[in-house]
C-alpha cells in the first residue's frame, strides 16, 4: 500500500506543478492584458502636439496709432490682438490684489513688474485657440523683453516699430477720450519719457536681430496700413 502511494506521489507532484504553473501563466496573461491597457493607451488617443505660435510684438509710444493698425491686421490676417494694456486694465476691474498695484503704477506712468505683465499674456497664449498673434504694447523695456524670452521660451517671429513724433502723440491721446485714466496731459508726457528711455535698448536688439520692421506712424489710417501690410504679407506662415 505504502508502495502504490509513493510511486504515485511523483505524478502528483508533477501535475500540480502543471497546474501552478498554468494558474500562474494564466494571472500573468490575465495582468498583462491590463498593464497593456493602462501603461500602452491607443495612438489615436494622444493629444496632438501644438505647433509653435507665430508672434508678433507691436511696439509704439501712447497714440501712435498701433491699436488702430492691429485692428486692420486682425482683418487681414486673422492674427489674435493681445492688448498688454487692455490685459492689464482688465486686472484692475477685478479688483485683485495685482490690479490695485498696477493701477497705482499706472496712475504714476510707471512700468508694471514684467512677471505680472508676462504671465497675464502666457495665460491669453496657453487658453487661446489661435496660433496667430499680435502682442500690442510690450515689450516696453529690457526687462519685459528678458522675462517674456524667459518665462514663454520663445522669441517673436516679427518686431513692429510705429515711430511717430511726440507732438502727434499728445495730440491723439488727448482727442480719443476714451475716459481712461492716464489719457491727461501730465501722465501722457511721463509715458512717453518712460517709453523712449526703456524702449530704445530693445527696438536695437530686435534691429540688430534682423526683427525690426519700422513704420512711419505719420498719415491717415489707410496710408499707415499700406506701409504695414507688406511686411505681413510676405510670411508664409500667415497664409496657411
Amino acid at each position: 500500500m505504502w508502495r502504490r502511494v509513493a510511486s504515485l506521489s511523483p505524478m502528483v507532484s508533477s501535475t500540480s506543478r502543471y497546474l501552478s504553473l498554468h494558474q500562474a501563466a494564466s494571472r500573468l496573461k490575465t495582468w498583462e492584458s491590463f498593464a497593456t491597457e493602462i501603461i500602452y493607451p491607443e495612438k489615436g488617443d494622444l493629444p496632438a502636439k501644438r505647433r509653435a505660435p507665430f508672434i508678433t510684438f507691436v511696439l509704439g509710444g501712447p497714440g501712435s496709432g498701433k491699436g488702430t493698425q492691429c485692428e486692420k491686421l486682425v482683418e487681414t490676417f486673422g492674427l489674435k490682438h493681445l492688448s498688454a494694456g487692455d490685459l492689464l486694465r482688465r486686472e484692475i476691474a477685478l479688483n485683485s490684489k495685482d490690479g490695485a498695484i498696477i493701477l497705482d503704477l499706472i496712475k504714476e506712468g510707471k512700468i508694471v513688474p514684467s512677471e505680472v505683465t508676462v504671465k497675464l499674456i502666457q495665460k491669453e497664449l496657453e487658453t487661446s485657440n489661435a496660433n496667430k498673434f499680435l502682442i500690442d504694447g510690450f515689450p516696453r523695456s529690457e526687462e519685459n523683453r528678458i522675462a517674456f524670452e524667459r518665462i514663454i521660451g520663445a522669441e517673436p517671429d516679427i518686431v513692429l516699430f510705429f515711430d511717430c513724433p511726440e507732438e502727434e502723440m499728445v495730440k491723439r491721446v488727448l482727442n480719443r477720450n476714451q475716459g481712461r485714466v492716464d489719457d491727461n496731459i501730465d501722465t501722457i508726457k511721463k509715458r512717453l519719457k518712460v517709453f523712449e528711455a526703456l524702449n530704445l535698448p530693445v527696438i536695437n536688439y530686435y534691429k540688430k536681430k534682423g526683427k525690426l520692421y519700422t513704420v512711419n506712424a505719420v498719415g491717415t489710417v489707410d496710408d499707415i496700413f499700406e506701409k504695414v501690410r507688406p511686411v505681413f504679407a510676405s510670411f508664409e506662415k500667415l497664409k496657411e
